[in-house]
Protein backbone atom coordinates (compact mmCIF):
# COMPACT_ATOMS: atom_id res chain seq x y z
CA UNK A 1 0.00 0.00 0.00
CA UNK A 2 1.45 3.36 -0.93
CA UNK A 3 1.49 6.48 1.19
CA UNK A 4 -1.29 8.80 0.00
CA UNK A 5 -1.34 12.50 -0.63
CA UNK A 6 -3.09 14.63 1.95
CA UNK A 7 -6.85 14.70 1.37
CA UNK A 8 -8.37 18.15 0.81
CA UNK A 9 -11.18 17.97 3.35
CA UNK A 10 -9.57 18.13 6.81
CA UNK A 11 -7.02 20.54 8.10
CA UNK A 12 -3.36 20.07 8.73
CA UNK A 13 -2.15 23.22 10.37
CA UNK A 14 1.07 25.11 10.32
CA UNK A 15 1.94 27.47 13.17
CA UNK A 16 5.08 30.44 14.64
CA UNK A 17 7.60 30.58 17.57
CA UNK A 18 10.84 28.83 18.34
CA UNK A 19 11.64 26.71 21.36
CA UNK A 20 14.11 24.24 22.71
CA UNK A 21 13.43 20.84 21.16
CA UNK A 22 11.08 21.87 18.34
CA UNK A 23 10.35 24.71 15.97
CA UNK A 24 6.82 26.00 16.37
CA UNK A 25 4.81 28.41 14.28
CA UNK A 26 1.60 29.73 15.81
CA UNK A 27 -1.09 32.07 14.54
CA UNK A 28 -4.07 33.00 16.68
CA UNK A 29 -7.51 32.47 15.17
CA UNK A 30 -10.61 32.95 17.27
CA UNK A 31 -9.59 32.36 20.88
CA UNK A 32 -7.15 29.65 19.95
CA UNK A 33 -4.63 29.01 17.23
CA UNK A 34 -4.86 27.61 13.74
CA UNK A 35 -3.31 27.28 10.32
CA UNK A 36 -1.14 29.90 8.69
CA UNK A 37 -0.41 29.57 5.01
CA UNK A 38 0.28 25.88 4.55
CA UNK A 39 1.15 25.17 0.90
CA UNK A 40 -0.21 21.61 1.16
CA UNK A 41 -3.83 20.50 0.96
CA UNK A 42 -5.45 19.90 4.33
CA UNK A 43 -5.18 16.39 5.72
CA UNK A 44 -7.87 13.86 6.44
CA UNK A 45 -8.56 13.07 10.08
CA UNK A 46 -10.11 10.03 11.71
CA UNK A 47 -11.78 10.06 15.10
CA UNK A 48 -11.17 7.70 17.99
CA UNK A 49 -13.98 9.28 19.98
CA UNK A 50 -17.46 7.89 19.45
CA UNK A 51 -19.06 8.85 22.77
CA UNK A 52 -21.58 11.51 21.85
CA UNK A 53 -23.85 13.77 23.85
CA UNK A 54 -23.46 16.99 25.73
CA UNK A 55 -20.10 17.36 27.39
CA UNK A 56 -19.91 18.37 31.06
CA UNK A 57 -16.67 20.27 30.46
CA UNK A 58 -16.22 24.01 30.13
CA UNK A 59 -16.59 25.37 26.62
CA UNK A 60 -13.92 28.00 27.22
CA UNK A 61 -10.46 26.68 28.11
CA UNK A 62 -7.11 28.37 28.49
CA UNK A 63 -4.84 28.06 25.47
CA UNK A 64 -1.55 26.26 25.83
CA UNK A 65 1.60 28.37 25.91
CA UNK A 66 4.31 27.93 23.27
CA UNK A 67 6.37 26.05 25.85
CA UNK A 68 3.46 23.68 26.50
CA UNK A 69 3.08 23.23 22.76
CA UNK A 70 6.72 22.15 22.61
CA UNK A 71 6.05 19.70 25.45
CA UNK A 72 3.04 18.32 23.56
CA UNK A 73 5.18 17.65 20.49
CA UNK A 74 7.85 15.99 22.64
CA UNK A 75 5.19 13.73 24.17
CA UNK A 76 3.99 12.63 20.74
CA UNK A 77 7.54 12.12 19.47
CA UNK A 78 8.51 10.05 22.51
CA UNK A 79 5.35 7.94 22.19
CA UNK A 80 6.25 7.15 18.58
CA UNK A 81 9.82 6.30 19.55
CA UNK A 82 8.67 3.87 22.23
CA UNK A 83 5.94 2.11 20.25
CA UNK A 84 7.33 2.20 16.71
CA UNK A 85 11.07 1.94 17.29
CA UNK A 86 11.21 0.38 20.77
CA UNK A 87 13.39 3.22 22.04
CA UNK A 88 13.35 3.80 25.80
CA UNK A 89 12.80 7.50 26.45
CA UNK A 90 11.42 9.49 29.38
CA UNK A 91 8.87 12.24 28.98
CA UNK A 92 9.76 15.73 30.26
CA UNK A 93 8.02 17.12 33.37
CA UNK A 94 4.55 18.33 32.40
CA UNK A 95 2.52 21.35 33.44
CA UNK A 96 -0.97 20.97 34.97
CA UNK A 97 -2.70 21.54 31.63
CA UNK A 98 -1.67 18.03 30.54
CA UNK A 99 -3.86 16.61 33.32
CA UNK A 100 -6.91 18.45 32.01
CA UNK A 101 -9.27 16.63 29.67
CA UNK A 102 -8.93 18.01 26.15
CA UNK A 103 -9.80 16.97 22.63
CA UNK A 104 -6.78 16.61 20.35
CA UNK A 105 -5.76 15.43 16.87
CA UNK A 106 -2.30 14.24 15.86
CA UNK A 107 -1.33 14.44 12.19
CA UNK A 108 1.73 12.68 10.81
CA UNK A 109 3.24 13.55 7.43
CA UNK A 110 6.27 12.21 5.60
CA UNK A 111 7.93 14.45 3.03
CA UNK A 112 4.74 16.49 2.84
CA UNK A 113 2.43 13.50 2.35
CA UNK A 114 -0.18 12.45 4.86
CA UNK A 115 0.95 9.38 6.81
CA UNK A 116 -1.75 9.21 9.46
CA UNK A 117 -4.18 11.43 11.34
CA UNK A 118 -6.32 10.31 14.28
CA UNK A 119 -7.69 12.10 17.30
CA UNK A 120 -10.29 12.66 19.98
CA UNK A 121 -12.82 15.43 19.17
CA UNK A 122 -14.15 15.37 22.74
CA UNK A 123 -12.24 15.76 26.02
CA UNK A 124 -12.62 12.23 27.34
CA UNK A 125 -8.97 11.85 28.41
CA UNK A 126 -6.29 14.01 30.07
CA UNK A 127 -4.39 15.87 27.38
CA UNK A 128 -1.10 14.04 27.99
CA UNK A 129 -2.73 10.63 27.60
CA UNK A 130 -4.80 11.76 24.61
CA UNK A 131 -1.68 13.03 22.79
CA UNK A 132 0.21 9.77 23.37
CA UNK A 133 -2.69 7.58 22.28
CA UNK A 134 -3.56 9.69 19.25
CA UNK A 135 0.08 9.76 18.13
CA UNK A 136 0.45 5.98 18.37
CA UNK A 137 -2.92 5.39 16.73
CA UNK A 138 -2.08 7.77 13.86
CA UNK A 139 1.14 5.83 13.30
CA UNK A 140 -0.17 2.29 13.68
CA UNK A 141 -3.96 2.21 13.36
CA UNK A 142 -5.02 4.62 10.63
CA UNK A 143 -6.75 2.18 8.24
CA UNK A 144 -5.84 4.24 5.19
CA UNK A 145 -2.12 3.54 5.54
CA UNK A 146 0.25 0.73 6.49
CA UNK A 147 1.78 1.11 9.97
CA UNK A 148 4.66 3.55 10.29
CA UNK A 149 7.98 1.69 10.46
CA UNK A 150 10.98 2.62 12.59
CA UNK A 151 13.19 3.62 9.60
CA UNK A 152 10.53 6.21 8.64
CA UNK A 153 10.59 8.08 11.95
CA UNK A 154 13.39 10.54 11.06
CA UNK A 155 11.22 11.74 8.14
CA UNK A 156 7.93 11.88 10.07
CA UNK A 157 6.67 15.35 10.94
CA UNK A 158 4.17 15.79 13.78
CA UNK A 159 1.35 18.34 14.02
CA UNK A 160 -0.87 18.55 17.10
CA UNK A 161 -4.25 20.32 17.18
CA UNK A 162 -5.73 20.90 20.64
CA UNK A 163 -9.49 21.45 20.44
CA UNK A 164 -11.96 23.44 22.45
CA UNK A 165 -15.07 21.51 23.47
CA UNK A 166 -17.48 21.18 20.53
CA UNK A 167 -20.66 23.17 21.17
CA UNK A 168 -24.05 22.43 19.66
CA UNK A 169 -25.10 25.11 17.19
CA UNK A 170 -28.53 25.67 18.71
CA UNK A 171 -30.20 27.72 15.97
CA UNK A 172 -32.71 26.96 13.26
CA UNK A 173 -31.15 25.16 10.25
CA UNK A 174 -31.62 28.18 7.98
CA UNK A 175 -29.66 30.35 10.45
CA UNK A 176 -26.64 28.03 10.64
CA UNK A 177 -24.52 29.61 7.87
CA UNK A 178 -24.79 33.08 9.41
CA UNK A 179 -23.75 31.75 12.82
CA UNK A 180 -20.56 30.06 11.64
CA UNK A 181 -17.42 32.23 11.56
CA UNK A 182 -15.15 31.02 8.77
CA UNK A 183 -11.54 30.90 9.93
CA UNK A 184 -12.54 30.54 13.56
CA UNK A 185 -14.91 27.59 13.78
CA UNK A 186 -14.30 23.96 12.99
CA UNK A 187 -17.40 21.87 12.33
CA UNK A 188 -18.84 18.51 13.28
CA UNK A 189 -21.90 17.27 11.40
CA UNK A 190 -23.80 14.43 13.06
CA UNK A 191 -26.89 12.63 11.86
CA UNK A 192 -28.34 9.42 10.44
CA UNK A 193 -25.86 7.30 12.41
CA UNK A 194 -22.71 8.98 11.13
CA UNK A 195 -20.57 12.06 11.71
CA UNK A 196 -17.82 14.09 10.05
CA UNK A 197 -15.32 16.67 11.30
CA UNK A 198 -13.39 19.45 9.57
CA UNK A 199 -10.84 21.57 11.43
CA UNK A 200 -11.11 25.39 11.39
CA UNK A 201 -8.37 25.96 8.83
CA UNK A 202 -10.06 24.12 5.99
CA UNK A 203 -12.58 26.79 5.00
CA UNK A 204 -10.01 29.58 4.78
CA UNK A 205 -7.45 27.41 2.95
CA UNK A 206 -10.04 26.52 0.31
CA UNK A 207 -11.80 29.91 0.23
CA UNK A 208 -15.14 28.44 1.26
CA UNK A 209 -17.99 30.47 2.62
CA UNK A 210 -19.96 29.07 5.55
CA UNK A 211 -22.49 27.26 3.34
CA UNK A 212 -19.73 25.52 1.39
CA UNK A 213 -18.01 24.64 4.66
CA UNK A 214 -21.23 23.04 5.90
CA UNK A 215 -21.71 21.19 2.62
CA UNK A 216 -18.20 19.73 2.69
CA UNK A 217 -18.52 18.70 6.33
CA UNK A 218 -21.74 16.86 5.45
CA UNK A 219 -19.87 15.06 2.68
CA UNK A 220 -17.04 14.25 5.10
CA UNK A 221 -19.69 12.47 7.21
CA UNK A 222 -20.84 10.53 4.16
CA UNK A 223 -24.04 12.55 3.94
CA UNK A 224 -25.32 14.59 1.00
CA UNK A 225 -24.24 18.22 0.68
CA UNK A 226 -27.00 20.39 2.06
CA UNK A 227 -28.10 17.91 4.72
CA UNK A 228 -27.24 20.59 7.32
CA UNK A 229 -30.56 22.19 6.36
CA UNK A 230 -32.43 19.32 8.00
CA UNK A 231 -33.58 19.51 11.62
CA UNK A 232 -32.49 15.94 12.39
CA UNK A 233 -28.86 16.73 11.51
CA UNK A 234 -26.87 18.36 14.32
CA UNK A 235 -24.04 20.86 13.80
CA UNK A 236 -21.33 21.44 16.39
CA UNK A 237 -18.64 24.14 16.32
CA UNK A 238 -15.21 24.22 17.98
CA UNK A 239 -11.88 26.05 17.78
CA UNK A 240 -8.33 24.69 17.58
CA UNK A 241 -4.80 25.47 18.71
CA UNK A 242 -2.08 23.99 16.52
CA UNK A 243 1.55 23.15 17.23
CA UNK A 244 3.71 21.99 14.36
CA UNK A 245 7.08 20.30 14.33
CA UNK A 246 9.46 21.61 11.71
CA UNK A 247 12.07 19.26 10.28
Amino acid sequence: MTVGRACRFCAIAVTLATHTCVWLRVQVVGGLSSAAGSPRPPSAALSLSYIYGRSPYLLLMEALTDEEGALALCLAKNALGRRVAGVACSDPPLTPVFSEKRGVFVTLTRDGDLRGCIGFPYPHYPLGKAIREAAVSAALEDPRFPPVRAPELPRIKIDITVLSVPELLDVAPEARPATIVVGRHGLIVRGHGTSGLLLPQVATEWCWDSRQFLDHTCQKAGLPAGCWQKKDVEIYTFEGQVFCEEK
